[in-house]
């Protein structure tokens, strides 16, 4: 489904902040480690060089989402100790004006993740830290990539959750969203998207767990399932980790200063691995007990190409049971029509002309068809238009 504009100030995030392979397995890191982050959070400071040596930016450029005229600081970016152990805090605040209002954001710097499973800790908070309450706030953990240009068909970002425990966009609060983006344009606005929604509090430590695997997206807090998105929406291109905590606006401000605080405990992203929402937080665990802060093994590790996927799935997950795959072809005689439903393992070769617009239901490109091969397991990234088929040629 389409959300309004009311979107508009959470999106254009798009365009300021971001600046493998597939064949996914199931288990944990000790039966296939195609390559892990993971981060405690153990800084002084959003100014300490370790940080940004991990891969990590404080944003210090202004522009949307939120408040026009408000400032992002470093300085709203701490590292306190929470429950005995260090956590990155972010804190947003605003007197109603956009000069006075401070928003906060921490993003990674390279835009290197894809496919695989995404975890963090994060604690929601309903109540503002000091001043009144009832801002329209809203607390973040999302992935992104830039937009280039309206309606950009390589265009990917996926809000792991979207926390608005006063409302806003229209709504009243506390809600909670998983969007899952296709594209958009500015002007006239237009949003592609699908996205889930709990209308319910969310205050206090949760464990998101979301599983970016053979053509969907699912979403868990707590280990229970709150949205599966697929098709056109899953993402194309590689993105940014970040969370944020920004106002959507001042119109639910009553006087004074009102200051928000989002916490994160940890991150993990398992590079091309379907973990459960337990290994993922039993992967975190076994990071902190074994006294290892930081690890960062997405690069150097092997993509994993050469492992086939699952036989079954997750119960909650992607379907059990795997469609036929389509026969062995070697050449645009003999090789099948690309088919957006089918499941293509690593090596299988189809003939397709690619989209004009990265909409396989729209019009073709004019190019002609080509001979593609899959580089790894894939189902509905359509050639052309996905890092996960590779181009052998005109046919």
């Amino acid at each position: 489904m389409l959300i309004d504009k009311r979107r508009l100030a959470g999106i254009s995030a798009a365009l300021l902040v971001a600046s493998g392979a597939v064949a996914l397995t199931s288990g944990t890191a000790n039966a296939a480690d195609c390559g892990y982050l993971f981060d405690d959070f153990h800084y002084a400071s959003s100014s300490d060089t370790t940080l940004t040596g991990h891969g990590w930016t404080p944003r210090s450029y202004s522009g949307g989402p939120g408040i026009p005229g408000a400032t992002w600081s470093p300085n709203s970016i701490s590292f306190p100790t929470a429950n005995g152990d260090k956590v990155m805090q972010l804190t947003g605040s605003t007197d109603g004006a956009g000069a006075g209002t401070n928003q906060a954001e921490l993003y990674s710097t390279q835009k290197r993740f894809l496919d695989g499973t995404y975890a963090s800790r994060i604690k929601f908070s309903d109540a503002p830290v000091s001043g009144p309450d009832g801002d329209h706030v809203n607390e973040t953990f999302f992935t992104i990539s830039p937009l280039n240009g309206d309606l950009d068909p390589t265009y990917s970002e996926l809000d792991f959750s979207e926390y608005l425990p006063n409302g806003g966009w229209g709504e009243t609060g506390p809600i909670n969203y998983q969007t899952s983006w296709y594209t958009y344009q500015n002007e006239p606005w237009y949003a592609d998207n699908v996205h889930s929604e709990e209308r319910q509090s969310f205050d206090g430590w949760h464990d998101l767990v979301i599983q970016v695997a053979n053509g969907h997206i699912v979403y868990y807090i707590d280990g229970v399932q709150v949205g599966d998105h697929s098709g056109k929406f899953y993402p194309r291109q590689t993105m940014t980790i970040n969370w944020n905590l920004w106002f959507i606006d001042t119109a639910a401000h009553s006087g004074g200063l009102s200051t928000y605080a989002e916490q994160v405990d940890w991150v993990l992203f398992a590079k091309n691995q379907v973990l459960s929402p337990a290994q993922a937080t039993a992967q975190a665990a076994a990071y902190r007990t074994g006294g290892n802060a930081f690890t960062d093994t997405v690069i150097s590790t092997g993509g994993c190409t050469t492992t086939p996927p699952p036989t079954t799935g997750p119960t909650t997950g992607p379907p059990t049971t795997q469609p036929t795959t389509p026969p062995p072809a070697t050449d645009c005689s003999n090789a099948p029509e690309w088919n957006i439903s089918s499941v293509y393992t690593g090596g299988s070769v189809v003939k397709h002309e690619k989209s004009r617009n990265g909409d396989p239901n729209g019009p073709a490109s004019g190019q002609g068809k080509h001979l593609w091969r899959a580089k790894y397991w894939t189902q509905g990234s359509e050639p052309g238009w996905t890092d996960q088929w590779q181009d052998l040629g005109h046919c």
